[in-house]
C-alpha cells in the first residue's frame, strides 16, 4: 500500500504533463496556417516620468567648449578631475571599469524637472528620449559647435516573476522594451506558464498600480499599449491550472506520506516494546 502511493506521486506529473496540448505551449496560434502576411504593431516610445534617473552627455569636434554641459566626479583612481570628453571615448561611458569616467545622473523631481548645468531648470516630463536630446541640442549649439547630446534612461528595469525559466529584473538597454523581450531575456516560460493570461502591472499617473492581462497566442497582442514595457513595469506569468493541481496533489500526499511515516515509526518502537518485555 505504502509503495503504491509512492509509485502514484512519482507518476502523477509525468501523467499531467502528458496532458498538456500543443496549443498551450504555441505562441501566436491565430497564423500557424499562414505563409505570410503582415502585423498592425503599436506605436510607442518611452516617455519620462517622474523619479526617473537619467545620464545625460554632451560632446563636441572641441571637447573643452561642450565640459561645461557635463557633470562628472573626480578620477576614482587618482583623485584628478576626468579628461575631456570625445566622441571616441562615448563607447565607453557605460562600462564599469574604475578607469572611465563617472557621470552624475539626474533624477526628475516631483514636477518633472531637472536642474540641467548652465540651462537650469528644465521640464522633461512626458518627453520622450528623441525629444529631450533634441531640446538640449537645440539649445547648446548656442554656444557649442555642433554638439552631441546623448541620453540615457538609466532606472529602465522590468521585474519578470512567476512561470519562466529564470524570474529576475531585466536592465533594460534599449528604448524599446516588449513582452517577447522581456520572457526571452528569462529563458522563455516553464511548460506550466499560461500563455494566454500573461499579466502586466503598470504604476499609474495617480500612483495606483494598473493591470493588463496579454494573450500570447493572438498576435493582436502587437496592437497593445502594454506589448511595450515601459521602466519599473512588473510581467507575471500565471501557473496553468496542471501546475496548481500538480503543487495540491503533492503537498497533500506530502502530508499522507509524513503521516504514515509517524505512524510506521510509532508501530515500530511499540512493538520493539512489545517484544522486549514478552522475552523478559
Amino acid at each position: 500500500m505504502y509503495l503504491r502511493h509512492i509509485i502514484t506521486i512519482l507518476a502523477f506529473p509525468i501523467l499531467f504533463c502528458a496532458c498538456t496540448t500543443q496549443k498551450d505551449l504555441a505562441y501566436f496560434e491565430n497564423i500557424k496556417d499562414s505563409q505570410f502576411g503582415t502585423i498592425q504593431t503599436a506605436d510607442y516610445q518611452i516617455k519620462i516620468k517622474s523619479q526617473d534617473e537619467l545620464m545625460i552627455i554632451v560632446s563636441s569636434e572641441v571637447p573643452s567648449a561642450s565640459t561645461q554641459f557635463n557633470t562628472v566626479m573626480a578620477n576614482p583612481v587618482t583623485g584628478k578631475d576626468l579628461p575631456d570628453i570625445t566622441s571616441a571615448s562615448i563607447g565607453s561611458i557605460m562600462t564599469t571599469s574604475s578607469t572611465t569616467p563617472k557621470y552624475l545622473t539626474y533624477t526628475v523631481n516631483k514636477n518633472g524637472d531637472i536642474d540641467f548645468p548652465v540651462l537650469g531648470e528644465i521640464h522633461v516630463e512626458g518627453m520622450t528620449i528623441e525629444e529631450l536630446k533634441n531640446y538640449l541640442k537645440s539649445q547648446i549649439e548656442n554656444t557649442v559647435r555642433n554638439p552631441l547630446v546623448f541620453v540615457y534612461l538609466v532606472n529602465f528595469k522590468v521585474k519578470v516573476i512567476g512561470e519562466v525559466k529564470e524570474p529576475q529584473t531585466v536592465n533594460v538597454t534599449t528604448e524599446k522594451f516588449s513582452i517577447i523581450d522581456a520572457l526571452s531575456a528569462c529563458g522563455d516560460m516553464t511548460e506550466y506558464g499560461k500563455r494566454d493570461n500573461v499579466i502586466i502591472m503598470r504604476e499609474q499617473p495617480d500612483g495606483t498600480m494598473g493591470y493588463f492581462r496579454l494573450n500570447l497566442h493572438d498576435t493582436s497582442l502587437f496592437t497593445s499599449p502594454y506589448y511595450y514595457l515601459q521602466q519599473n513595469d512588473i510581467v507575471y506569468v500565471e501557473p496553468n491550472q496542471i501546475k496548481q493541481d500538480n503543487s495540491k496533489y503533492n503537498q497533500n500526499n506530502s502530508f499522507k506520506l509524513s503521516t504514515i511515516s509517524t505512524i510506521v515509526s510509532a508501530a515500530s518502537v511499540i512493538a520493539s516494546l512489545v517484544i522486549a518485555l514478552t522475552v523478559k
